[in-house]
């Protein structure tokens, strides 16, 4: 028997309610205290997301998680794919079907050794999963012996996972399971197969696309918008990944502990390289260009891309200057406001337009300029001459900001003058089949990384203004990235190795007390699939230098 305890139910930072308990009570049956209860699919106890069907019988605070919140929307997703695998696993026992990147709210499979996934196919999986829901399948969370997983994925032919648990062994492991299906537990999922409402699966390419709803929008499948550059990228780094064997973690754990890291490290960043030297060809080719503007999300490493490009023209003969789009911030008194009254520093108004399209037609007609500088204390431009600039005939600007790909930034420049570079960081790798990479955790952990060894910001604030960083990224980047005459792939795939070692004593810095404990506890978790490689084998020119410290390359 437990103790009295007592269990607040918040909602909106505010006590709904507070229930007095003298015994073990399941989070599923109080859960209708809460306003709208059947749009809840997990509940934060204590800032640590668990499933519905968690068990208390300790002081705890229980806050909802809403389908139409960032955190519904993933356990939404990962649930989605839970019950793809176990369609695919039923279906096809002796095929592999792979999870891969995300294309306008959807996820790209493949069939591993098949060419194509027929349209056969796709119309057998999306019966089988359309029956799971209708049948309300419970799906359940269990902590099993590590002898009986590492059974258990042998015989449903799951190898990539048994790889998994090779490398990183405990005693016992954690699963989620629906009928004769199981599959390792990453995070929690939805407790019930009827939960499963919006979906669709539709032919793609050689593959097939997992089709899900938006956030904001839970019910509704949003039209598809082909994104064709992205995918060609992706698919690029995916046959990279392929041909050398390195498509999941347990791939890149086997090469650290064989103690044959070293040479994929050199050969990851050599094939970065030569995809900058392809690119810097591509400007030189064109006879025309003379600006090349840069934009990406936030920690993609743009600022490390556009020193390594500016090597690679002048590696050809020709010279390039490096201007940030931070340098043309009209002044905090003339910068819009946003929803919530600050000052929103991140849309394309906030900049002074006319002057940085005077400065290129003057720079681009041989003319010497002064290129402003911005104090973010005072929060207003000033003009120094020791600033002033002139560009030669051989001689390329390279322009980077979040606006580089947006038209409006630069409507009187002729397009034949300008060259457009989207980069992002698109991790190929896998957790395993069903489970993907997000590449928006990459950047995170890298900005976490960054922001603490660089600019004095804690874990905590760092990933509480992050989903304010990814409302900026889908008004002024996503929509443009198909403007780009070329898409460079900044991630590292061994990278997150690295990284481990410095996130994890700043991420166990955030204490319990606080609303970003939870994500905390999650990237720390994620973190610990990758075995560790120590920092002092990276290159000093490696983008990742840009986020450790250590480049060689001056910010």
């Amino acid at each position: 028997m437990a103790n009295d305890f007592c269990v607040s139910l918040i909602n909106n930072n505010s006590v709904v309610s507070s229930i007095s308990c003298d015994k073990c009570i399941k989070i599923v049956d109080f859960i209708s205290n809460f306003p709208n209860s059947e749009q809840i699919v997990a509940v934060k106890i204590n800032n640590i997301i668990n499933s519905l069907d968690s068990y208390l019988d300790y002081n705890a605070t229980v806050e909802p998680i809403y389908l139409n919140s960032k955190e519904g929307s993933e356990i939404y997703r990962r649930t989605l794919c839970f019950v793809l695998a176990a369609a695919a696993k039923k279906l096809f026992p002796s095929k592999r079907l792979i999870v891969g990147h995300s294309i306008c709210h959807s996820y790209y499979y493949t069939i591993f050794g098949q060419n194509e996934i027929l349209q056969e196919e796709i119309i057998l999986l999306k019966n089988e999963i359309l029956r799971i829901i209708e049948q309300k399948l419970p799906i359940e969370s269990k902590t099993i012996p590590y002898s009986d997983a590492i059974n258990l994925f042998s015989n449903q032919n799951m190898n990539d996972s048994v790889a998994k648990l090779n490398y990183i062994c405990s005693p016992f492991v954690k699963i989620n399971s629906i009928e004769n299906f199981s599959d390792l537990f990453f995070h929690p999922l939805l407790i019930n197969s009827s939960q499963l409402h919006t979906f669709d699966l539709i032919k793609y390419e050689n593959g097939m696309l997992l089709r899900f709803p938006k956030t904001s929008t839970p019910f509704v499948l949003q039209n598809f918008i082909d994104e064709p550059k992205l995918f060609k990228t992706y698919k690029h780094y995916n046959d990279w990944g392929e041909r050398l064997n390195v498509t999941s973690v347990s791939d890149l754990n086997r090469l650290i502990i064989n103690r044959k890291i070293n040479d994929f490290i050199d050969i990851s960043e050599t094939h970065q390289q030569k995809c900058i030297a392809d690119i810097a060809e591509q400007i030189i080719k064109s006879k025309k260009i003379r600006v090349v503007l840069i934009a990406g999300p936030s920690s993609s490493g743009k600022t490390t891309t556009s020193k390594k490009l500016a090597l690679e023209l002048m590696a050809n003969g020709y010279k390039s200057k490096v201007i940030s789009l931070d340098c043309y911030y009209a002044g905090r008194d003339k910068t819009p406001i946003d929803e919530n009254g600050e000052p929103d520093f991140e849309c394309l108004e906030a900049l002074n337009i006319d002057l940085l399209n005077q400065n290129l037609i003057d720079l681009f007609a041989g003319k010497e300029v002064i290129i402003p500088s911005y104090d973010f204390k005072v929060g207003m431009p000033f003009f120094d001459e020791k600033n002033k600039m002139i560009l030669e005939e051989n001689e390329f600007l390279i322009l980077e900001g979040i606006h580089g790909l947006n038209d409006k930034l630069t409507p009187k420049i002729p397009n034949e003058l300008k060259f457009k570079l989207y980069i992002s960081a698109l991790t190929q790798l896998n957790l395993d089949d069903s489970n993907r990479i997000s590449t928006k955790d990459n950047r995170l952990i890298r900005r976490i990384v960054r922001d603490a060894g660089f600019r004095g910001k804690s874990a905590s604030g760092t990933i509480s203004m992050w989903p304010s960083v990814l409302r900026g990224e889908e008004l002024h980047i996503y929509p443009f990235h198909n403007n780009a005459d070329a898409i460079l792939n900044t991630a590292l795939d061994y990278e997150l190795s690295v990284l481990r070692v410095y996130a994890e004593p700043i991420l166990s810095c955030v204490p319990p007390s606080q609303k970003e404990y939870s994500e905390a506890q999650r990237l720390l978790k994620f973190l610990q699939n990758f075995s560790t490689i120590p920092p002092t084998e990276i290159p000093e020119r490696s983008i990742l230098r840009e986020f450790i410290g250590g480049s060689s390359f001056k910010y």
